[in-house]
């Protein structure tokens, strides 16, 4: 990042936009926006300079195997603008395109196991270039590998926005987590437990009922330079400083296998869609929630909190902590696209006795990917949820 910065400079240009339009690229951002960001770059203009720059930074450090086909239907768009424009398109483009046409079919995207290469650049506060608004914090890039086949039993190894959006609240506040046990449900493709790695909790427990999402999940893991351990539900001699990947079928997740765990955070994101799954969802969260399946001892959720506050000028402590200082307390994102299945999920969850909180306009949540426009943010919904309460030191 530091050299495109540089070579920013040199064309006399912010390099902001020169971040955004290779962050948007490596993304596997739609070509169309991709090429408007470039045009931002160039200043209105997709000249040599900018034709250059894509060539040096996006094409040349593309994965052909995993990004062909972007790369073909990218090329295809990025050298009909640079023709509609009047400009003289780079060699080097031109042979690239022809190689692809070639070498790439137009079905190969929609093979079978179909797996794609994203990644993406948490761009944080940069006083030179004024990037966002996150002090004390430092650029973060995920590898992830994700299947292209969202409608055909892959959905686990997909990328989905409530995980983007959680990801984004963990770097919003990271001294959440440090020295937490964190747990999440529903881990997916990993990206949530990298950000939470990257943020210093002291264990990472990523867990899915799907063999495919776990074997996905590690690979990716381990793209991002992470010591992974991929374990039964019932195996917990693992070093704590590895990424502990857990098979966790929701159904037959036992009590005490559950409780082994102890975590102080558990997260979950676009995990509420599946009615028949509900209820093993909610008993699991049950379970992890309830204070004496957690081993706290001296720690205590809100220590760090105590002077940060949210959006609406709230202490964090209060919005963000479990009412009794140091109980366990889970947050999950979820865009809600059935209201009768989220209200399922609410009557089950009260059944439970657990308090299910939307917190969405109470914390201001940084936006780390501004050059993501396919992110549909505003859809997403973050809530805290715990076990309820009936005074400041006393849980049903």
């Amino acid at each position: 990042m530091l050299a495109m910065a540089a070579a920013a400079e040199d064309y006399g240009i912010s390099p902001p936009l020169q971040l955004h339009m290779v962050s948007a690229f490596l993304a596997m951002e739609p070509p169309d926006v991709v090429i408007s960001l470039a045009r931002d770059f160039g200043g209105g203009c997709l000249d040599d300079r900018v034709q250059s720059c894509i060539w040096r930074q996006c094409i040349c450090k593309a994965d052909v195997k995993l990004q062909g086909p972007y790369l073909k239907r990218f090329l295809k768009k990025l050298i009909l603008e640079i023709e509609s424009d009047g400009e003289d398109v780079l060699d080097e483009l031109y042979e690239r395109y022809a190689f692809y046409l070639t070498s790439l079919q137009d079905n190969d995207v929609d093979k079978g196991n179909s797996r794609i290469l994203k990644s993406f650049s948490f761009l944080f506060s940069d006083e030179s270039s004024g990037l966002v608004s996150c002090p004390k914090s430092r650029n973060l890039e995920v590898q992830l590998q994700c299947s292209l086949n969202l409608l055909e039993g892959d959905t686990g190894c997909s990328l989905w926005p409530s995980s983007i959006f959680m990801s984004e609240f963990v770097l919003s506040f990271p001294e959440i987590f440090v020295n937490k046990c964190c747990f999440e449900v529903g881990s997916g493709v990993g990206l949530v437990g990298i950000c939470i790695a990257h943020v210093k909790a002291s264990k990472v427990i990523l867990s899915d009922g799907d063999l495919s999402a776990l074997a996905n999940m590690k690979v990716n893991l381990e793209l991002n330079h992470l010591t992974t351990n991929t374990c039964t539900i019932d195996d917990h001699s693992v070093d704590h400083s590895m990424v502990q990947c857990v098979c966790l079928p929701w159904e037959s997740a036992s009590k005490e296998d559950l409780c082994s765990f102890s975590p102080d955070i558990i997260l979950g994101s676009d995990v509420i869609y599946n009615p028949s799954c509900l209820p093993h969802l909610v008993r699991v969260l049950a379970t992890l929630l309830r204070p004496d399946s957690s081993l706290h001892n001296e720690r205590r959720f809100n220590h760090s909190l105590q002077e940060k506050v949210t959006s609406n000028g709230s202490p964090a402590s209060e919005i963000l902590g479990h009412p009794s200082a140091n109980g366990p307390v889970a947050f999950f994102t979820s865009v809600i696209r059935n209201i009768k299945t989220f209200d399922y999920f609410l009557a089950l969850a009260a059944k439970a006795d657990l308090i299910v909180m939307d917190i969405t306009e109470k914390v201001e949540i940084f936006e780390f990917l501004p050059y993501l426009s396919s992110y549909p943010r505003l859809n997403v919904r973050i809530f805290k949820i715990y076990f309820q309460v009936i005074s400041s030191n006393s849980l049903v």
